[in-house]
């Protein structure tokens, strides 16, 4: 294994947490200020990239079709918000569970109805093909580079609008107690609204921007939001910081994995064992991890009060 080829991995695996941290962020604001369980956010996610493919082969500009997946998930978000949603606040958990199962194979069935079953390709822009050198010799997909670089880019943005804005400092009271900020004269309902458009336009730029590296496919959010939970329960719920420094564990984690344990099981077992046996060992590697770390932590690494 050489230098170039780790350092490689090690990228894809930031590259992954980037793509889960846009997920996650947006699930942890909506848990933490509604105290809701939102599992429809993957179909949001779908709903991002699928609106980037339609737009971008309509205009020819993928950066059109970027901004129609933010406009799009949003606005997705806020309707989902104000007519299935606001129903749903004082109800248990159970109730919110499967109203937003439902809404899941809604959109699933929609997408497919408008869409067809075939999957839509979304091509990189030309000004973010080609590759970098890496140290060791090796090539670096820029595009992989530029989403890391995007991540990056929301999570100080992010930082930035709840610590430092009006806005921030509603939804960190909202996460304390609602009750007060809505006697202060807070229009509680509409900060919901708004907070669950936001994190539905993150999905939909995760979706939009691995879109361009995989097919753009009815469900391809599910899988996707299986480990957008995994980090917000490692990180700490209703956390930004927690969830970005989870989704780059489980994604370093899980890339690193599925690239060492297969090699790993070699040194024991034939090689074509090794590859099922590392494979299925790297599944179960992250929620390995987040067992341990709750075991230790059982809040998260960084639960919402100390964030």
């Amino acid at each position: 294994m050489t230098i170039a080829l780790a350092l490689e991995q090690l990228l894809n695996g930031l590259q992954l947490g980037v793509m889960l941290f846009l997920m996650a962020a947006g699930l942890t604001l909506i848990f933490g200020v509604m105290g809701l369980i939102n599992l429809a956010h993957g179909s949001l996610y779908m709903v991002g990239a699928f609106a980037c493919a339609t737009v971008a082969a309509w205009t020819g500009s993928f950066w059109i079709g970027l901004i129609a997946s933010l406009v799009c998930a949003a606005a997705a978000g806020a309707i989902i918000e104000l007519i299935v949603i606001r129903r749903l606040y004082d109800s248990d958990h159970l109730d919110q569970v499967l109203a937003t199962f439902a809404l899941i194979l809604i959109f699933s069935e929609g997408t497919r109805w408008i869409f067809g079953s075939f999957p839509l390709y979304l091509d990189i822009p030309p000004l973010l093909q080609g590759a970098v050198s890496l140290p060791g010799g090796a090539q670096y997909p820029l595009y992989r580079l530029a989403i890391i670089a995007t991540g990056a880019a929301v999570a100080f943005g992010l930082y930035m609008l709840i610590s430092r804005t009006r806005l921030g400092m509603r939804i960190r009271a909202g996460e304390s107690d609602r009750e007060m900020i809505g006697a202060l004269g807070v229009d509680i309902r509409t900060l919901y609204t708004v907070v669950f458009a936001l994190g539905a336009a993150l999905a939909g730029l995760a979706g939009a921007m691995v879109g361009a590296l995989q097919s753009v496919q009815v469900g391809m959010g599910e899988p996707v939001l299986i480990l957008a939970f995994v980090v917000i329960v490692i990180g700490g719920i209703g956390s930004i910081k927690g969830a970005l420094l989870g989704a780059l564990l489980v994604g370093v984690v899980d890339t690193m994995g599925r690239f060492l344990l297969p090699k790993l099981m070699a040194l024991f077992v034939e090689p074509a064992q090794a590859g099922m046996i590392g494979a299925a060992a790297a599944s179960m590697l992250i929620y390995v991890v987040m067992a341990f770390i709750l075991a230790v932590k059982p809040r998260g690494l960084f639960p919402a009060a100390h964030a």
